[in-house]
């Protein structure tokens, strides 16, 4: 734990220094990177990103640290129900998908073609043919994040379930196994390494999406608020916007951190590593 941690302080040392560095050399060479120029403006210092979470966030206002909290929380929200809605529509489509070569060829390249379509455009539809149903803004917002979170798994799913040890398949079919039994005690196990690998890339995209979508659906109260807020002070403070996207940035990386662990401890006692 404590090497890990050292490792940690010595990675965020390391890019405190490249940042700064950068910043330093770009304001004595007045650097231009075609109109990109290093500027307080450009790139506050980071410790003034960090110290602007610790000033409040408006006159006579909480502290910004308090007011992106609540957001953060807000969003987390949305990215969590979005990732649990996805990872569950995307490992019964993978599911399906391996008990029908048939459906996987006819279906697997609009799966794959529904990804190159910008969320930007998906996202404003999603508002409006849910919020004409009712649907609570929030929600709308965890549909826009499952749509990012179904394709890791849907892909990693099948992958993972036709990994199974051919020999261990044919022992359970010699003992005539049904699918479902086969599918739960050998094949879902074995997919395990998959599935986590693609739970983790949808941790992270459930916050981008829920982000996202809370900009098309005027939610005020997540990080997709304050960004849209804080944008327009930028000029004036441009350390609120950073300090925004690092709050966001903390919020995905949480949300990776929290399916590695459940991975360390699910994995492990996975059948297949049990001695």
């Amino acid at each position: 734990m404590l090497r890990k941690g050292g490792t940690l302080l010595a990675v965020l040392a390391v890019l405190w220094g490249l940042w700064e560095g950068f910043k330093w050399l770009g304001e004595a060479t007045e650097l231009r990177l075609g109109t990109f120029t290093v500027t307080d403006l450009t790139m506050p210092h980071l410790h003034d990103i960090v110290g602007q979470l610790f000033e409040p966030s408006r006159t006579n206002g909480p502290l910004l640290i308090e007011v992106l909290w609540d957001a953060a929380l807000f969003t987390a929200k949305e990215a969590a129900v979005g990732f649990v809605l996805g990872a569950a529509i995307g490992f019964a489509i993978g599911v399906v998908l391996h008990h029908s070569r048939l459906l996987q060829r006819g279906l697997l390249p609009y799966i794959v073609a529904s990804q190159t379509i910008p969320i930007l455009a998906i996202a404003p539809m999603v508002v409006v043919w849910t919020g004409s149903r009712g649907t609570p803004a929030w929600l709308s917002v965890a549909i826009i994040a499952a749509y990012l979170t179904f394709f890791p798994v849907t892909i990693n799913t099948l992958r993972g379930l036709d990994s199974a040890d051919p020999r261990a398949l044919e022992l359970m079919r010699s003992y005539a196994a049904g699918k479902w039994s086969v599918l739960w005690k050998l094949k879902v196990p074995a997919s395990l390494p998959y599935l986590f690998v693609a739970f983790k890339i949808s941790a992270t995209a459930s916050v981008v999406g829920a982000i996202v979508g809370e900009l098309p659906s005027s939610i005020q109260d997540g990080l997709g608020g304050a960004i849209l807020n804080f944008n327009q002070y930028y000029l004036s403070s441009p350390p609120s916007l950073w300090a925004t996207n690092l709050i966001a940035a903390l919020l995905g990386i949480s949300f990776f951190a929290i399916v590695a662990i459940v991975e360390h401890f699910v994995v492990r006692r996975a059948p297949e590593h049990v001695a």
